[in-house]
């Protein structure tokens, strides 16, 4: 089910505080919209012990807050809560998932950086709504994703998303013009003033994760994961 999982204390002096969870799922659960959601967000539940929140994505920088339980899914590309019993997700099949956390202040945020995303600067929207909810040392976790050196695109993209985020520049393996939206990423957090730590996978060459570009319209989706427990 579960890819990676990082438990992280409210408080690391305090024997008895809760924790904020950080997860990102595998091939094994597929998260794309259709019948069979509805029982994979049960199961997810259950391992979890909360409902998730989930997004209708389409490549921009809206950010949302999540003030009760999952309801009508909204459409936007990051959203953020400081409110417990309830988990936040984010679903990638190549795109970026960043999933952040200020374990102090217990607020939490997810975003979906794909190429747009990276461009129009997502992650940044989403941090300082975060700090907006009174978050003050948010750390963030970047999710596997396709990598500079499989992530192949036309010259004049690459030079209009190198325009904006210069780190985002790369090279396939085959010598081809590409992007490296997770090093934009790295970048957008570092400016915010936000560590981050990078748990490792191409979606595209590893197959433990669901890929677009490898899989087309059959591909699955999985998902970043954050909640407090």
């Amino acid at each position: 089910m579960f890819a990676f999982r990082e438990s992280v204390p409210l408080d690391p002096a305090a024997l008895d505080a809760g924790r904020v969870e950080v997860a990102f799922t595998d091939s094994s659960l597929d998260l794309r919209e259709g019948d069979r959601l509805a029982g994979v967000l049960d199961a997810l539940r259950e391992e979890a012990g909360v409902p998730f929140a989930r997004l209708h994505q389409v490549h921009g920088d809206v950010v949302v807050t999540v003030d009760g339980p999952p309801g009508e899914v909204p459409t936007a590309d990051a959203q953020v809560t400081a409110l417990r019993g309830v988990g936040l997700m984010v679903r990638v099949a190549d795109c970026v998932p960043v999933v952040l956390a200020d374990p102090a202040a217990g607020v939490l945020g997810v975003a979906h950086a794909g190429r747009r995303g990276v461009q129009v600067d997502v992650v940044t929207r989403t941090v300082e709504r975060m700090r907006e909810l009174g978050a003050r040392d948010v750390r963030a976790w970047i999710g596997p994703h396709v990598c500079g050196r499989c992530y192949e695109v036309p010259a004049t993209l690459r030079d209009e998303v190198v325009a904006a985020v210069p780190e985002t520049y790369a090279e396939t393996s085959w010598g081809t013009p590409a992007l490296d939206l997770g090093a934009g990423v790295a970048a957008q957090l570092a400016a915010a003033g936000v560590p981050a730590s990078v748990v490792p996978g191409c979606t595209l060459e590893d197959a433990t994760f669901p890929s677009y570009r490898r899989d087309g319209e059959s591909a699955g989706r999985f998902a970043g994961l954050v909640w407090l427990r």
